[in-house]
């Protein structure tokens, strides 16, 4: 990110803070796979470790983003999760897409860091991670245990979905659904439950902030290793959203034009973000 942005970038900073904010609560969707696809995952976490630093210094991109994230987590996140229970199919792939359209540059960036380091380190994160997002299918699946909601269970929805910020590809939602939590935490995130809404925040608020200096301080000491660990988990978990299976032709057609769609959204926004 940029101190000196235009209108133009604020804009498309705060279309990325409400798909983030938005897709982050969704079933397979995680939110801090879109923040690396989009290019924000090392200034959350600088925002996180030292919040009251970076909105000095670069207000005028930290601002719009949370605005749009505010506006994604409470509102877009209705529709979207009304697309996921109509069309689950369609709104993977335009998420999917929206992923794709971003690794390119993930893997210039990473290449540019250092040249000549080893790889070793993707390919031990894209297999495990996926070994593990895998375990985590199937415990959804199988799992019928279901936890009370009440205040306690809705803090630890916002510890959980704090994780899932911090570690890319987790996806809080597919587990919040094995313990019977994910339904009860839309119905209250929708309504502006408050009973919903405080523990929910405060547990995310407690996650993300014991664990963002530790990341901030590995991407600052070992920028290429963690960069392509992370890219292992961003892969490996964009793979394991993807369906196998169509209702009929009409929907892989719809599905694969979405696709196609995130994919352009996502490149055309990172090549204005470069030119700046």
């Amino acid at each position: 990110m940029v101190k000196d942005i235009n209108i133009i970038q604020m804009v498309i900073c705060a279309i990325q803070g409400a798909i983030v904010g938005a897709g982050a609560i969704l079933p397979g969707v995680s939110g801090g796979v879109l923040c690396v696809a989009f290019g924000l995952y090392e200034p959350v976490m600088e925002l996180l470790t030292n919040p009251k630093k970076a909105l000095k210094e670069n207000y005028k991109t930290y601002a719009p983003f949370i605005a749009g994230w505010a506006v994604g987590f409470v509102l877009l996140a209705r529709v979207l999760d009304l697309l996921f229970s109509f069309a689950p199919d369609i709104a993977l792939f335009l998420f999917f897409g929206l992923v794709c359209g971003t690794v390119p540059e993930m893997f210039k960036k990473s290449e540019l860091a250092d040249k000549k380091a080893s790889w070793t380190p993707f390919v031990i994160s894209l297999g495990v991670s996926y070994i593990l997002f895998h375990i985590i299918d199937i415990l959804e699946q199988t799992t019928a245990f279901v936890v009370p909601a009440n205040t306690v269970s809705y803090l630890f929805c916002g510890l959980l979905w704090g994780l899932s910020l911090i570690v890319p590809g987790l996806s809080s939602s597919s587990v919040l659904a094995c313990l019977g939590l994910y339904e009860p935490l839309m119905e209250g995130i929708g309504g502006f439950d408050i009973a919903v809404l405080l523990p929910f925040v405060i547990g995310i608020l407690i996650t993300a902030l014991s664990l963002a200096r530790l990341v901030n301080m590995l991407f600052k000491k070992h920028y290429t290793i963690f960069s392509r660990i992370i890219l292992g988990f961003v892969i490996s978990s964009s793979l394991k959203t993807l369906p196998y299976e169509f209702e009929n032709i009409w929907t892989m057609m719809i599905s694969i034009i979405c696709c196609a769609l995130g994919f352009l959204i996502a490149l055309a926004m990172g090549k204005h973000e470069k030119k700046q």
